[in-house]
């Protein structure tokens, strides 16, 4: 959250470690917008025009996307041109002031540009990078080209998700760039406990294939025992029954009353104790085996009266449940009313920035918003002469001679 005015100053987590973002579209900007919520100074590298996330709409806020600028506040911006030798350079002044180096390109990329871990751990055997590729660093696949929907598609995902007879779908949310983010931050924070005691950095690995197979324990170690697919369930699980979605007179309702002692007390708040002792229903497994037929008993039961009024009979028996909610409802619920969900923040030339909140909530060093997401090129110049120490001759020459871009707006 946003600090206050008059509030006493704590030390974020990673105050002093600077990050340089070479990362685009979600994964990395992901990663690196956590790192600086607990304090980490982070420098973005866009390219000429910006990267190309910044594009990833409707709806966008100025000429910006909404969900770019989701994804990377907490940045500063400085915009290279990678393609040319005093590009190249300036990344190399930029280099050598960071802790961390963060980068989503394909394997081997920027070793063509000149640019390489191994490069720079010669010259600083502390430098943590985190690179972030769609599969990984080895394999048959690993200079396959790879965006959310296709790593989702290639792990195995899909063929779980939706309805049993129906086509594979992904995901609601880009989970693989959401997860392998969440993944290299993690990586990030351990590399620095390594450093912290020996002084040295290392690489840190990430891709979208292995967040995705992490992301799917629960149904990988399941296939692994049996030798069978889960397969698409809809809303249940194949491992547990009630543990679904079930229609009622005006919408849906999310019940989970699978634990024995909750499905004997289920069956006798819906005034149908006598399913608790049905021979295909009496315990789990066989609830699981005959999921189908239940539903369909559920179901009937369900129709008969409104969501809220389930929701409060259920509830109040301690039986679990839930209405089933949209974005727009959830919106207007209370228990999202909080600045800490859903901080409120401010660009000075495009306004109001939608912002979604840290999931890790530290009582003494609390993550906190340090500015909105950068536009291309907004801090360019007080980067390299504040941060890095060129001097304002060479920057001047480089602006001159387009290897940097620096916004106007941000000078005036």
């Amino acid at each position: 959250m946003l600090a206050k005015e008059g509030q006493a100053r704590v030390r974020s987590p990673l105050e002093g470690v600077r990050v340089l973002d070479l990362s685009q579209g979600a994964a990395g900007p992901i990663a690196a917008m956590m790192l600086g919520e607990y304090g980490a100074d982070v420098i973005k590298v866009d390219p000429p025009g910006g990267e190309w996330g910044r594009k990833l709409g409707p709806p966008f806020i100025g000429d910006q996307a909404a969900a770019y600028l989701g994804m990377n506040r907490n940045k500063r911006s400085i915009v290279v041109d990678l393609k040319r030798t005093s590009g190249r350079e300036v990344l190399a002044s930029l280099a050598g002031v960071c802790d961390v180096v963060l980068e989503s390109f394909r394997p081997g990329v920027l070793d063509r540009l000149g640019f390489s871990y191994e490069t720079l751990v010669s010259e600083r055997p502390e430098i943590i990078w985190c690179s972030i590729t769609a599969f990984g660093q080895d394999g048959p696949w690993r200079e396959k080209p790879g965006v959310d929907g296709i790593v989702q598609a290639m792990s195995g995902i899909m063929s779980v998700t939706g309805e049993p007879d129906g086509a594979p779908v992904k995901v609601g949310v880009p989970a693989a760039d959401t997860v392998a983010g969440l993944v290299a931050s993690q990586g990030v924070l351990l590399a620095l406990l390594v450093r912290q005691a020996t002084g040295l950095g290392q690489r840190v690995d990430a891709s979208l294939l292995d967040s995705m197979l992490m992301f799917q324990t629960v149904p990988w170690s399941m296939f692994q025992a049996s030798g069978k697919s889960p397969g698409r369930q809809g809303s249940a699980a194949p491992y547990s029954a009630p543990n679904e979605a079930f229609p009622t007179q005006d919408g849906h309702i999310m019940v989970a009353a699978y634990w024995p002692d909750r499905w004997r007390k289920f069956t006798e708040v819906i005034e149908r104790p006598e399913l608790a002792d049905d021979g295909r229903f009496s315990d789990l497994a066989q609830r699981v085996a005959n999921r189908n037929q239940l539903h369909q008993e559920l179901s009937v039961i369900f129709e008969k009266a409104p969501t809220d009024y389930w929701v409060k009979k259920l509830e109040g028996s301690d039986v679990v449940c839930a209405k089933i909610y949209d974005y727009e409802s959830l919106a207007k619920e209370g228990h999202l009313d909080n600045e800490e969900r859903f901080p409120v923040l401010y660009h000075p030339t495009l306004g109001r920035m939608p912002g979604v909140g840290m999931p890790a909530k530290l009582s003494a060093t609390p993550a906190r918003i340090q500015r909105a997401a950068p536009l291309p090129g907004e801090h360019t110049v007080e980067i390299l002469t504040d941060v890095a120490g060129v001097s304002g001759d060479l920057v001047k020459q480089w602006l001159s001679e387009g290897v940097i871009e620096q916004l106007e707006q941000a000078n005036g």
